[in-house]
């Protein structure tokens, strides 16, 4: 498996975070159907929260000193009402970077970093990323988690939810 480092982004590297969120929802329009606006964005209404909320922690994945992705986290769930549990926002891999192990590691330093109660969300089109949480929290877990598809106004969609304090 391909070595890599979950790095803290800091503010002054914010620009950077947002290319690579354009790269991230370039990718994602085959499932959501956006489209770039008048000046050819797809924009991330809340980048800037992750410098503002205490709650909300953004990362780039490295490999070689080089960006291979990112992952946002935040406290934003749609099941759990724990103030405390933890949601993966935005998990991106670069293709170049997919396929080595990668994005696993990260996920699993990612889980290692923060106890407690998560819930991770899919995009009900996206089926590579179903597969590839339902692989990861398996094996992190170790079988011990709850799949459930949680239709609402604010999201539709795939969730496993899951408790690693005792990890």
């Amino acid at each position: 498996m391909t070595a890599f480092k979950l790095i803290k982004v800091l503010k002054k590297q914010k620009q950077i975070l947002k290319q690579l969120i354009e790269l991230y929802l370039y990718d994602f329009s085959e499932f959501d159907n956006k489209d770039v606006d008048e000046s050819g964005h797809y924009g991330y209404k809340y980048l800037d929260h992750y410098w503002k909320e205490k709650n909300k922690h953004p990362f780039f994945i490295k490999v070689k000193n080089k960006f291979a992705g990112f992952v946002l986290l935040s406290n934003h769930c749609h099941i759990l009402k724990n103030e405390q549990a933890k949601s993966i926002s935005e998990f991106f891999i670069m293709k170049k970077y997919r396929r080595k192990g990668i994005g696993k590691k990260a996920a699993i330093k990612m889980f290692d970093m923060f106890r407690g109660d998560w819930e991770i969300r899919q995009h009900p089109h996206n089926i590579a990323a179903q597969k590839f949480w339902k692989n990861v929290i398996t094996i992190y877990t170790g079988n011990n988690f709850s799949e459930k598809e949680l239709i609402s106004k604010k999201w539709s969609g795939k969730v496993f939810i899951f408790n690693n304090e005792q990890k």
